[in-house]
């Protein structure tokens, strides 16, 4: 997949931990039962997904929750529109528009988990086997979230930029997109929210000053995800996923930040995670 023309651009949850639980959880919706057919041979209508988003989502990727939880009909209907759509009619999309409908998935879904809490967790650590034993209903069988990230996503496809898109509801996270990613923006779309990703507090610092450069824990714990496309044999600090990550980061930054970065004279490390709730304020 394209993913180098931003070159110009200047810089403007993932992990899987589990809850306590013995048994796995299969989720069903609290609100409508309804389900209707929301893909074709051509890809996903994600008309009732964009309405979600745009109504709940501000522009800087904050949840309004409680009006969510209040009024989730259209959310359970996509949900449940998800649970329809079988092999045969995924496998004939293109990878952009199969990888679009996973991210998708798994962010609409994680939403369901916490607006199906009451009252309303104040972090989404709270919901025991939120990732790995509550199960959704989705492509003719059911998958955990973890399924999702862990063994679909990041299994079937070369795509490190899904780390800026996959949303695990905490502040620490990137951005939720307060519209459905699609196939035939795909690429426009992942390049816009990793640069809003990095321009976040806890997303990118660099202090030439101090010869530091920080940044989210996210590609501490999925670093290798960006060797296959980033990786490099000289340039840059650290160890090999670092090398790569950190690659991958200059191509999102200023032409005299990506010298900086490539240099390699400057201390790595993350940022703490705070897994609080991206909730609206």
């Amino acid at each position: 997949m394209k993913r180098k023309y931003l070159s110009a651009l200047f810089l403007a949850c993932s992990i899987g931990l589990a809850g306590c639980s013995t048994a796995a959880v299969t989720t069903s919706s609290n609100g409508s039962s309804e389900q209707i057919a929301i893909a074709s041979a051509e890809g996903v209508d994600y008309s009732i997904y964009d309405d979600v988003l745009s109504t709940y989502v501000d522009d800087s990727g904050w949840v309004n929750y409680a009006d969510l939880q209040a009024s989730r009909q259209q959310l359970d209907t996509f949900n449940n529109g998800l649970a329809s759509v079988d092999d045969a009619t995924l496998g004939g999309w293109s990878e952009e528009e199969q990888i679009a409908f996973w991210i998708n998935a798994y962010n609409s879904l994680t939403l369901k988990s916490i607006i199906d809490q009451t009252p309303i967790k104040p972090s989404i650590k709270d919901i025991t086997g939120v990732w790995r034993l509550r199960k959704h209903p989705i492509n003719e069988t059911e998958k955990t979230l973890n399924n999702i990230e862990h063994d679909v996503l990041r299994v079937d496809f070369d795509e490190p930029r899904l780390h800026a898109a996959i949303v695990c509801a905490a502040i620490s996270c990137p951005p939720l997109r307060n519209e459905a990613f699609n196939g035939e923006n795909l690429d426009a779309q992942l390049d816009e929210q990793v640069v809003q990703w990095l321009a976040r507090p806890d997303g990118l610092k660099i202090d030439k000053e101090a010869g530091e450069v920080k940044v989210s824990k996210i590609f501490s714990w999925f670093g290798g995800d960006w060797i296959p496309s980033y990786g490099v044999e000289s340039g840059f600090t650290g160890s090999k996923e670092e090398q790569a990550v950190l690659n991958f980061i200059s191509e999102y930054v200023s032409e005299e930040d990506r010298a900086y970065l490539e240099a390699g004279e400057y201390k790595l490390s993350y940022f703490n995670y705070d897994w609080s709730l991206n909730d609206q304020k």
